[in-house]
């Protein structure tokens, strides 16, 4: 969808980890955020979602391996403010009534089909509002 819209569309992630099904849902979301203030969320997220299992060790090494300053990075997914982050992820998913994961959004609608053909047809209709919006 970015290749197509490269100048229309953002992606925003938020986290919902969902502890109840994965004892190690919150530690890999922290470790997600840990990841993003070294600017290297997307290669940690990559990473943890090839894991079978996550482990903590297996979070630490791909750190190491994605070439994060560990120090930082332990201190980061230890911290207040990422707990904080990880929070209001979660509020912002539960007032938009999330209930599982993963869940999509295009401009507040929810996606039903995540085929491409109906995911774009979702953006070029949030685009038309857009601009007939602008146009006023």
């Amino acid at each position: 969808m970015l290749e197509n819209n490269p100048k229309t569309v953002k992606i925003v992630f938020k986290n919902f980890p969902l502890p109840s099904l994965h004892n190690m849902a919150i530690p890999a979301a922290l470790a997600g955020i840990a990841a993003h203030n070294q600017g290297k969320f997307w290669q940690m997220h990559d990473a943890i979602f090839a894991m079978n299992p996550i482990t903590a060790e297996k979070i630490t090494a791909a750190a190491e391996e994605i070439g994060l300053d560990m120090d930082r990075f332990n201190l980061d997914r230890a911290s207040e403010a990422a707990k904080q982050r990880l929070d209001k992820d979660i509020s912002d998913g539960a007032n938009a009534q999330v209930t599982g994961t993963p869940t999509m959004f295009v401009n507040g609608r929810l996606v039903e089909n995540r085929s491409p053909d109906a995911l774009q047809q979702l953006i070029n209709q949030e685009l038309a509002k857009a601009k007939k919006g602008s146009a006023n």
